[in-house]
């Protein structure tokens, strides 16, 4: 059975990068009838933070991307320690006692020296006696040593990848302190849940190479691998975790809406076309992971804006009808309401601000030459309650009062009814308009 998972650390907010990964993850689970499993990464305890379990929750929710299975690692301690004990007995796991300020500068003279800042092994060459004295001073952390050959896997976007472990430091999986770090508990979780494919970010390449080579010293299988491409912006900029324009939260607080975010996000990067698409089971038909490429994508959240237009201008009265309702406008004229107004939306924010127009008017946009026009065409407007023939026999009666047509005869009308140059068919608006100018 096909098995992913997504492994968010519970220390922010997800963004528009977390969400590339999870959406990668779930398509393959989905399109293959397989299971997706969201693994909150929260070992770190002193950054770990539960309101962040509870907003990636959320957030995945109201994307749609529901999780079969959910696992956290913080509960999860004694098989890494255990996974760690066997390591030890194998001869691959030793303790190293190098500060930060140590390790800092023995990559600066590598560096001086033109070679790979790479760990050197020199914990390797201690003896017991000289470990015995260290530990008395500090606690040690611990590294997996790699054997020096090359790492090989077919990547699932990257294509062969080959790396030599020997231009790779000896990767640190327990800290000083006990943590046990992200490259162990992977491991350890993706072979005992029996995770089938991993699809994560190209900046994790080479932890994938140090990775594979620890699952193997544990007897495991390692899963299929494919790295997608990094965003930047639509400059080709970096883009911050931390932006918070980009995070999920704050799309949805925009108005952005999940079918556009998740339409443009599963083709962004491919040779597919970004088309909008109606249900996530859309998405997962049409995915191919091998459409994909490897250099870096642009991502410009103003794309965003025109998908979720033409998403919510689709939507039936049905689908709209508590959004309408959370917005006042009264049920008996809701239907007709939606009908003039869901092609000029561009969010469902949008929906308030039309009911505002209709229901309190608005301040009448009149340049100066127009200003006798209007004046007389609003003293023409017919009384009593208006329908949808009301605008076309009132502007043909106008028309033949002033000889006006085309544009200057109805934009200056659309623009001291509405105060706008643009807006929904003045056939189906006239009718919704409460309050109407009398004169100017």
């Amino acid at each position: 059975m096909t098995v992913t998972r997504f492994a968010p650390s519970p220390t922010g907010y997800l963004h528009v990068g977390n969400l590339r990964t999870a959406l990668f993850n779930f398509m393959i689970a989905r399109k293959n009838g397989g299971q997706f499993i969201l693994r909150i990464d929260d070992t770190d305890p002193e950054r770990s933070k539960e309101e962040y379990v509870d907003a990636i929750k959320e957030d995945l929710e109201w994307l749609g991307l529901t999780w079969d299975r959910l696992e956290r690692q913080s509960s999860r301690l004694d098989r890494y320690a255990a996974a760690a004990d066997r390591l030890r007995e194998l001869g691959r796991f030793y303790e190293c006692f190098e500060t930060p300020t140590e390790l800092d500068l023995k990559r600066k003279k590598q560096l001086n020296m033109g070679k790979p800042p790479v760990y050197d092994r020199s914990a390797l060459r201690l003896s017991d006696a000289e470990k015995a004295a260290l530990r008395a001073e500090r606690a040690p952390h611990w590294r997996f040593k790699l054997d020096h050959e090359r790492i090989e896997w077919k990547d699932g976007i990257l294509g062969d990848v080959s790396i030599d472990a020997a231009s790779v430091s000896d990767p640190v999986l327990i800290r000083g302190d006990g943590q046990v770090l992200y490259t162990l508990a992977s491991v350890v979780d993706d072979t005992e849940m029996g995770v089938t494919h991993v699809v994560r970010g190209s900046d994790h390449v080479t932890n994938t190479a140090t990775q594979i080579q620890i699952m193997q010293a544990l007897g495991a299988t390692p899963p299929e691998f494919a790295h997608h491409s990094l965003l930047t912006g639509p400059k080709g900029e970096a883009l911050s975790k931390r932006l918070g324009t980009l995070a999920l939260r704050d799309l949805r607080d925009a108005g952005i809406e999940p079918m556009a975010l998740l339409s443009h996000m599963a083709r962004l990067g491919s040779s597919d076309p970004i088309e909008l698409r109606a249900s996530v089971d859309e998405l997962v038909e049409g995915f191919d992971l091998s459409h994909f490429g490897a250099a870096p994508t642009k991502f410009d959240v103003e794309d965003l804006k025109p998908l979720t237009a033409r998403y919510v201008s689709s939507l039936s009265f049905d689908e709209m009808k508590d959004a309408l309702a959370e917005a006042g406008v009264p049920d008996d004229i809701a239907p007709e309401f939606w009908e003039a107004v869901h092609e000029n939306v561009e969010t469902r924010k949008d929906v308030a601000r039309w009911w505002a127009l209709c229901r309190d008017g608005a301040t009448p946009l009149i340049d100066e030459a127009d200003r006798e026009f209007v004046k007389t065409a609003l003293a023409m407007l017919p009384e009593g309650p208006l329908d949808r023939d009301s605008w076309g026999k009132w502007t043909k009666a106008v028309k033949e009062a002033t000889g006006r047509k085309g544009k200057g005869l109805f934009m200056p009308l659309r623009k001291a009814l509405t105060g706008m140059e643009r807006g929904p068919d003045m056939s189906r608006l006239l009718p919704l308009l409460q309050k109407l100018p009398k004169d100017v």
